[in-house]
């Protein structure tokens, strides 16, 4: 027993060849075509509020465009749509990320207790008391 999956029907790309009797001399899917005009438009304004001469904008941005639709079509597919993709996308941008600076900056000596004697060794056997003094059986500082 055969099982048919419907493979076949991905398997035909729904591409446009251009007008018939005079098609293009490359393939390109339906929505190749949309992506590359939005990324053209797109291209085509940055480059002329950068100031680049119309000519030089047209042709540099016919060139990134090809490159970006080409790696953007690269990325889809009928199995990862676009908007499947740009979701990944945003969602991978704006994901928590672990905060790796450290908290309080740089040291500094400022905390820094000097003393102006310097410290000497207690006797042995003399207990420690913190600092703090006896006085008539009262603890002070």
């Amino acid at each position: 027993m055969r099982i048919r999956t419907d493979d076949e029907v991905y398997r035909v790309d729904a591409v446009w060849l251009g007008p018939p009797k005079a098609t293009f001399p490359w393939r390109a899917r339906y929505v190749a075509w949309g992506i590359g005009s939005v990324v053209f438009l797109f291209i085509l304004t940055i480059l002329r509020n950068v100031g680049i001469g119309l000519f030089w904008s047209f042709s540099w941005g016919m060139v990134a465009t090809i490159a970006i639709t080409m790696f953007i079509c690269s990325r889809i597919s009928h199995e990862r749509p676009l908007g499947a993709v740009l979701a990944m996308w945003v969602r991978e941008v704006t994901a928590p990320r672990e905060i790796i600076e450290g908290i309080g900056g740089a040291a500094s000596a400022a905390q820094v207790r000097v003393r102006s004697e310097l410290p000497r060794r207690r006797p042995r056997g003399r207990k420690r008391n913190n600092g703090y003094r006896e006085v008539s059986g009262v603890r002070t500082r």
